[in-house]
């Protein structure tokens, strides 16, 4: 098959990271836009995409790109795709869509627009005039911005933040992604220690064993374009048995540590470390962070701390993050990032980032602060 154009969608801020996911995968990047990162690729990018990818939200594949100002256009630009060399006569193809700074602003009318075009192409090629829907899911998205109009087919189902590891929740968890994220952003080194001290149900750091391990994110979960026929088996089976191979088996344990005050949330953080297959590198523990502090020299702190809806009132906020400030910045040599909403943020803990990125948890605008310590000396 000739080269695909291939998309992964990402929240904001996450995109550069995106961006070198994929290049490390040695796919060319296309376009890089806000949430969306466009790569050639074939049958196999899609695979090895839905595996590897540890930031980006899903992968899809690119069926058309048009301009459309009316209907009508929108209409003949869906219906000029070859849709039958993609979905089967029994295919589900629901189609969801959005539309920004468009002449086509009615989304469920572009939808209804687009279902049909498919419908009356696959009618003709097909010969037939009912469809049951009742085989495998192609998701359609249909994506308008200034009256360019992106169709495509989500490979992934559901999306890439749900590795099949986190089956218990807690109050206000981060997302898989956004964490994996955190710890890209942090540059942390698999030889230096790593503390989250407010763990909550263990996300950042299981995120952190996986990359020590190069554990691919999506090995143990399934993807809705298994089951295109377009694909052969092989395909998958090789992406998968690659992911196996490049998993490390040898990686110090008890490098990256986790506590929390809540004792139900250690017990989570533990069962999803088992669920990981990382359970044997990382240490959690109950304690309170008023308890908090190290010897170690030249290691990491990465946390997602209570804040929102995670605290009641304005003075616990400030009473926590005095106290963050106190702990942390007595240790001159460690680096340490925290993602917040609360935008007193610096003036509560006491010092000033040496970097700050605005990134979405949850859909809550937050800011991601980054201390950078010193690196370790040269033995």
């Amino acid at each position: 098959m000739a080269k695909l154009e291939l998309i992964a969608t990402s929240t904001f801020g996450m995109e550069a990271l995106v961006k070198k996911e994929i290049k490390e995968l040695g796919y060319e990047i296309k376009e890089v836009e806000n949430g969306r990162i466009t790569f050639s690729g074939d049958l196999m990018a899609v695979a090895r995409a839905n595996i590897w990818l540890r930031t980006a939200e899903r992968v899809l594949v690119k069926m058309a790109d048009f301009k459309a100002l009316d209907f009508d256009q929108l209409y003949e630009g869906v219906k000029d795709v070859n849709w039958a060399d993609w979905l089967p006569q029994s295919a589900e193809f629901p189609v969801s869509g959005k539309s920004i700074d468009s002449q086509l602003s009615s989304v469920p009318t572009c939808q209804s627009i687009v279902k049909k075009a498919i419908v009356d192409k696959l009618k003709e090629d097909y010969q037939q005039k009912w469809f049951a829907e009742d085989g495998p899911l192609f998701g359609v998205e249909v994506a308008i911005y200034k009256d360019r109009v992106i169709i495509s087919l989500d490979s992934s189902g559901a999306g890439l933040h749900k590795r099949g590891y986190r089956k218990l929740s807690v109050t206000a968890p981060i997302q898989e992604t956004l964490a994996a994220g955190l710890v890209y952003l942090s540059r942390w080194d698999k030889d230096r220690i790593l503390i989250d001290p407010f763990c909550g149900s263990g996300t950042i750091l299981i995120e952190a064993a996986m990359m020590a391990k190069n554990q691919a994110p999506g090995l143990k979960r399934k993807f809705s374009a298994q089951k295109w026929p377009i694909f052969q088996d092989f395909e998958w089976e090789k992406a998968r048995v690659e992911a196996k191979k490049a998993k490390k088996i040898n990686v110090e344990p008890r490098l990256i540590m986790g506590y929390d005050s809540d004792p139900e949330a250690v017990s989570i953080a533990r069962y999803h470390a088992r669920e990981a297959g990382v359970e044997e590198i990382i240490h959690f523990q109950e304690q309170e962070f008023k308890e908090f502090s190290t010897s170690r020299k030249y290691g990491y702190v990465i946390t997602n701390p209570p804040y929102g809806e995670r605290m009641g009132d304005e003075a616990e906020i400030k009473e926590l993050y005095q106290l963050l400030g106190e702990k942390l910045l007595k240790l001159p040599t460690w680096s340490y990032y925290i993602i917040t909403s609360y935008t007193e943020f610096e003036n509560i803990f006491g010092k000033e980032a040496s970097k700050r990125r605005k990134l979405y948890n949850g859909g809550v605008e937050t800011q991601y602060y980054q201390y950078y310590g010193p690196w370790p000396p040269k033995n």
